[in-house]
């Protein structure tokens, strides 16, 4: 199974005479980047609501958006801290006194001087609310989880594409190596007799020669650990929990033997062969920065 980054839930459910509005939105990045937007009436539960958040997703960019709205009914209670006000009043009609002021917005400035207006919610979070919390929050989890596997399979679809693309080369690769071979023997003998003429050279000791030369140049190792990683790779890609650090291993070792077969070519329909491997590998590695 292969899971996306990229992912979306959203829930919205009534709590008490209040609604909660969880929103989750998940991008592609190396590591797990959370960013979460929290009510004041749930700050002490940061901690917690991180570690549910951080369980499910793993990695990625997450953004997590909590509203919890108020009815229409519901009033926020405003109080006010008497004894600050009127020292601060008297504070700012001194100050006023002193520089021949008017005292016509002293009024209003005591009023917003710190600690005068004390605000609080009617309603906080009890144990039953937060266990609601709790569930609406793993849905929305839920929700993107699933949003995240669905991505995944059209991208099993794609990958499936790109390995067989590389199989099918390599099975030309498999067939032109032959030819190849006989082509740099042919190439090689007819320039020693070229160059030496009717001088005569030890058939035996070029032949030898040949035979190391050519020996440099066997890719048939190569081509045996290519084709074990392309299908190691498809068998990642079955498993039951998404292995994208893993694939991207075997994409590398698959572009090791890629580029090891290219230099060794020495023929020109092997290397647009080659190419042709390295594209789609490319393609491979730019889907794998959004596997999970």
């Amino acid at each position: 199974m292969i899971k996306s980054m990229t992912g979306f839930g959203q829930v919205t459910t009534p709590i008490g005479e209040a609604t909660l509005q969880i929103e989750i939105k998940t991008l592609n990045s190396k590591f797990l980047d959370l960013s979460i937007r929290i009510p004041r009436v749930l700050s002490e539960k940061e901690v917690e609501i991180r570690s549910i958040i951080t369980e499910k997703l793993e990695r990625g960019k997450v953004s997590v958006s909590i509203e919890y709205i108020k009815a229409a009914t519901q009033e926020i209670q405003q109080q006010y801290n008497e004894a600050m006000f009127v020292a601060h009043y008297a504070e700012l009609k001194k100050l006023a006194d002193k520089v021949m002021a008017p005292y016509d917005n002293l009024f209003e400035l005591a009023l917003k001087s710190p600690e005068v207006q004390q605000t609080q919610e009617r309603e906080a979070f009890d144990v039953q609310m937060y266990e609601r919390f709790v569930s609406t929050l793993k849905e929305a989890l839920d929700q993107c989880d699933s949003f995240r596997k669905t991505e995944g399979s059209s991208l099993v679809e794609k990958f499936q594409s790109y390995i067989s693309s590389i199989a099918g080369s390599l099975i030309k690769v498999e067939k032109i190596d032959p030819l190849r071979i006989e082509k740099i023997r042919t190439k090689i003998k007819k320039g020693i007799t070229d160059f030496f003429g009717d001088e005569g050279f030890d058939s035996n000791r070029l032949e030898q020669e040949i035979i190391f030369y050519i020996e440099k140049l066997d890719i048939h190792e190569e081509r045996v650990r290519l084709k074990t990683h392309l299908d190691y790779f498809l068998k990642v890609m079955k498993e039951p929990q998404s292995n994208g650090k893993k694939l991207a291993f075997l994409a590398q070792e698959i572009g090791r033997e890629i580029n090891t077969i290219g230099s060794k070519a020495n023929d020109a329909e092997m290397q647009k062969e080659v190419v042709n491997m390295k594209e789609e590998l490319e393609k491979i590695k730019e889907q794998l920065n959004n596997v999970l």
